[in-house]
């Protein structure tokens, strides 16, 4: 591990979201963007092609010269080390294209209604249902798409039954009936749906189900019904299939059409054939042991909303759910049949057949696939899904999740603890997220340095491998930059930001750190049982978290756990164990008062080897499968497990063969997301004599993880000031060290003390500031219980004048001087005021002879830095600053006189954009790319900048830039 973090592996490298914009793309571009992902240390990428503000390219999407383009981009990948994922479809939606017949894509059971009365001799003519509306509105289907969704329909059932007094329809019957899921991260969605509950209704407005006819072998092709209704009168159901609407977004013009049926392998297969496929017969097999290349498929964010009806539904649902469903058909328009809590258990065992299915027939099937060809899964399980996202994600062999960069953009942190709660109870070495992910605010504003403390933050989450979104492919000219964009969206993270040359000692950081959280597993105490259900956003308790959009774990970290997860744990030694490994101290139940006998049967096994279950016995099952007899398999259980007072309000302790149930008023009031708040069940933690996994007064956050002979927690600063603290680590395996992923440097660490399980040890950590500490059985050093508080003293600050040049490209003077440092927005010229890029500072400078002979480290401080730097002194290069301290070690290349100090110093994109809005603009207008682009011609303005997407007017205010210091020399003592 040692060797490892010094140098780690090209696996533990970040990764990019690799874009290319309809049809914009050339293989000198491929070429140079992957060479410069090589050069600043990124490892791997996910390549899509989408639609997001950019005017067509003359590459068609999968036509002969695209196919050649991929092709060439992997064999370049292979060459240089570079690992792909490929998303299984155009744009990021999911899986479709325009190969996609309406009979294979996504569909609706819809339904009309007719009233007629016994007596009337009138021909019966049932109309044809008419679709559902798409989620994203019919504006979102070309002409073509929507005369293809209008014209397609398959007949399913017709069904009649007497007319109630007033119909009455179930609230949120086409949410629960998987019409539609909005997306939980930008709008306001149910994370989950109740579960069934005892309600009454007036039995006049419920649909006797013996009276329901099924007449679907009594209707023409045109829709004549040949009837003769009994007395009274009859409410006709003419039931079809219809496509949802939904389509791959945001596709190349030329990858536009249906999504394909997420129940349906056939259709899959035939979607899969058509793209994948015909990409995988123009490289060569992928193979597992050889570094770079296609490595991976992808199944992004789910935002194609959802489907309740395949061609073969009812025969999968009577296999898995045991009855047959076609008399609650009506069930799926809102009436209710039988029983309101009849109709909703059946929406329940709807809604699970469909998970199943999608479980089955869609996520596992690709997996299956990609399998055949030696290509791993990587899912994002979240937004619109209409499965319970724990259950989606952990099929995945890469979970990820999604993490806006703060400030700009949607709130999805939830994605990132279902991501690490799947990869921590399946043991997935890697868990991924689709980082920094940005709004149309962000416009170049962000760099490494700002960028730290909420990267630290998804670390201690759990996430272990960055996939930054986005590196635009940069096929525009190199003089044109910052060049392409992906409309507004991302952080920019490609060889056109002007920090890019030195983005390198950024990643090595990163780099460092997800090779360090790739190993063991995580510490975790609290395991939090999700419903039975679909669709299930799990949202643990908000008093287990600190913070804000990006809180921090308390003392007993927690995870989420599916109920097909729960099914392969068993007890050992008090604890809950996963196959992977994963051991949780405490099962904490939802507060929901139903679960399947299934769930239940094994939560009582888990109990009688030993576990500890806190929640109360549920009171019935959710489902029609096997009822009431589910219903009473329940109450038994739950006798068994709880015992007589199983509804006791006062908090009770019952025991279970070698376990422990606790449940009571305590455990089901006060409820925090579906859970008891943190404190209660921390308390029932420390009455175990368990103590807090990581403790201390400060500001600091933490992760934990462990294996054979060693423990390793990572802790960071999430402040902006420096802060000293003593930190309780509940381990005492070995001495203690000090890994410093910024620059590779291992310190021992003497100043500790151990008291029973725990060791205690003083910090220092700077802004933002983060370290491995690491406790390893061969780490046998005796405390000091001295301290070593390192102190800092300024021996010299270097004044006076500095020898500036920027760039003449972009409208930079070549050579300058500054009598003092400066902001450069603070100059008058407007060469310096408006510069974005590098500038390189000069100037010499004496070191006071007590810091030559004093035997004492030397380090240079920069101060303040608008926004990286690279230091050379002497001719020696001591690499890039790009955070906190800000501060580079100079003892091996210092002199005593005349030292040749040489700063390089870069900003930030907007400068130089706000300036040039100043000068007529000659770029992209009303959609089409300029003539003298197209024509290759001179620029016939006299801006240095280029963007295919305007940030910033010329009103807009400018960023303070460039080195404003002090430069000091100090020695640390």
């Amino acid at each position: 591990m040692k060797k490892n973090f010094l140098h780690p592996p090209d696996y533990a490298k970040p990764g990019v979201y690799w874009y290319f914009m309809d049809g914009n793309m050339t293989a000198e571009s491929i070429t140079k963007d992957l060479e410069s992902m090589k050069k600043a240390g990124i490892g791997n990428l996910i390549f899509l092609e989408v639609n997001v503000g950019i005017p067509r390219g003359p590459v068609d999407f999968l036509s002969d010269e695209w196919i050649s383009l991929f092709a060439h981009a992997e064999k370049e990948a292979r060459r240089l080390g570079i690992e792909i994922t490929l998303g299984i479809g155009p744009g990021w939606t999911g899986s479709g294209g325009p190969w996609v017949k309406p009979q294979q894509s996504m569909q609706h059971l819809v339904s009309s209604q007719t009233i007629v009365t016994a007596g009337n001799k009138q021909k019966i003519m049932l109309p044809v249902p008419l679709p559902k509306k798409p989620f994203f509105g019919e504006g979102s289907l070309t002409d073509e798409i929507k005369a293809e969704w209008n014209r397609y329909y398959e007949d399913v059932a017709v069904l009649a039954f007497p007319v109630t007094e007033e119909i009455k329809q179930i609230i949120d019957y086409e949410e629960k009936a998987l019409y539609y899921r909005a997306p939980y991260s930008s709008a306001v969605v149910k994370p989950y749906l109740p579960s069934p509950g005892i309600a009454s209704i007036d039995k006049n407005n419920i649909i006797n189900k013996s009276r329901i006819i099924d007449l679907t072998g009594k209707m023409e092709a045109d829709g004549t019904l040949n009837w003769t209704p009994p007395s009274g009168k009859w409410v006709i159901m003419r039931f079809g299939s219809r496509n949802n609407g939904a389509i791959t977004r945001p596709a190349p013009v030329p990858g536009l059409g249906f999504e394909v049926d997420k129940f349906d392998t056939t259709a899959l297969n035939t979607h899969l054939d058509t793209y994948i496929g015909k990409l995988l017969n123009k490289i060569d097999k992928p193979q597992k042991n050889i570094p770079g290349g296609l490595k991976r498929l992808h199944m992004d964010s789910w935002e194609m909303s959802a489907q309740n009806w395949t061609g073969r539904f009812r025969q999968e649902f009577l296999r898995r759910r045991g009855y047959d469903p076609l008399k609650y058909y009506p069930v799926y328009a809102g009436n209710i049949v039988g029983s309101l809590q009849e109709s909703e258990r059946f929406l329940w065992d709807l809604r699970q057949t469909s998970q199943e299915l999608v479980l089955e027939n869609h996520a596992r099937h690709v997996k299956a696939y990609g399998k055949r060809q030696n290509l791993l899964l990587s899912i994002e399980p979240y937004d619109m899904n209409p499965t319970a996202d724990l259950e989606l994600g952990s099929i995945a062999d890469i979970p990820m999740g999604e993490f806006w960069s703060k400030g700009f953009g949607f709130n999805s942190t939830y994605s990132v603890i279902e991501a690490t709660s799947i990869g921590h109870v399946g043991g997935k070495s890697q868990i991924a997220a689709e980082a920094f992910t940005s709004q149309n605010d962000e416009g170049w504003k962000q760099y490494p340095g700002a960028m730290k403390n909420q990267g630290d933050w998804a670390f201690a989450a759990g996430i272990n491998q960055f996939v930054y979104h986005t590196f635009q492919n940069q096929f525009l000219p190199d003089s044109l930059k910052p060049g392409a964009t992906m409309g507004p969206y991302g952080v920019h993270w490609d060889r056109s930001q002007t920090w890019w040359p030195m983005v390198s000692g950024y990643h090595d950081y990163v780099t460092r750190c997800q090779y360090l959280l790739q190993q063991g597993r995580t510490v975790a105490d609290i395991l939090y049982l999700t419903p039975e259900g679909s669709p299930h956003v799990f949202v643990p308790p908000a008093s287990a978290i600190k913070g804000d959009t990006i809180g921090d774990r308390r003392g007993y970290n927690f995870d989420g756990c599916a109920p097909s997860q729960l099914m392969g744990a068993y007890v050992k030694n008090k604890q809950i164990i996963f196959p992977s490994g994963a051991a949780y101290r405490m099962l904490v139940l939802p507060v929901i008062e139903t679960m399947t006998p299934k769930l239940l049967a094994k939560i009582g096994e888990l109990v009688k080897q030993g576990a500890t279950i806190v929640g109360s016995a549920p009171l019935r099952s959710p489902s029609l499968e096997n009822y009431p007899l589910c219903d009473k398999n329940i109450k038994t259980l739950g006798r068994q497990i709880w015992g007589p007072m199983q509804n006791a309000l006062t908090e009770t302790r019952g025991k279970y063969g070698l376990g422990e149930v606790i449940w009571g008023s305590a455990y089901r009031e006060n409820i925090d997301n579906l859970y008891p708040k943190y404190d209660v069940i921390a308390n029932l933690l420390r009455a175990k004599n368990i103590s807090e996994d990581f403790s201390t007064n400060q500001a600091i956050r933490y992760t934990h993880r462990t294996a054979n002979g060693w423990d390793m927690y990572f802790v960071s600063n999430t402040t902006n000031q420096p802060v000293d603290f003593n930190g309780t680590f509940r381990t005492k395996i070995g001495s203690p060290e000090l890994w410093n992923a910024i620059n590779g440097k291992i310190t021992r660490l003497d100043n500790f003390t151990v008291s029973n399980s725990n060791t205690s040890i003083p910090l220092h950590l700077d802004a933002y500031e983060s370290a491995f500490i690491v406790f390893a059985e061969t780490n046998k050093w005796t405390a000091t219980n001295t301290s070593k508080l390192v102190t800092e003293q300024t021996i010299a600050e270097i004044n006076g004048s500095w020898e500036v040049s920027f760039d003449i490209k972009w409208g930079g003077p070549e050579n300058i001087k500054f009598d003092a440092l400066i902001d450069w927005t603070k100059r008058s010229e407007e060469g310096i005021k408006y510069y974005s890029g590098t500038a390189v500072y000069k100037k010499s400078f004496d070191v006071p002879s007590t810091g030559i002979t004093g035997g004492k480290r030397l380090y240079l401080h920069l101060g303040d830095v608008k926004n990286m730097a690279r230091v050379k002194l002497n001719g020696t290069d001591l690499g890039v600053l790009w955070t906190a301290p800000w501060m580079v070690d100079i003892s091996t290349a210092v002199l005593q006189e005349n030292n040749q100090l040489e700063i390089e110093v870069v900003n930030l994109w907007p400068n130089r954009l706000i300036g040039d809005e100043n000068r007529p603009d000659d770029g992209i207008k009303n959609g089409h790319w300029p003539e003298w682009l197209l024509k290759k011609q001179p620029r016939p303005s006299k801006r240095n900048t280029f963007s295919t997407h305007r940030f910033y007017n010329s009103k807009s205010p400018l960023f303070s830039s460039g080195l404003l210091g002090p430069v000091t020399i100090k020695q640390k003592l």
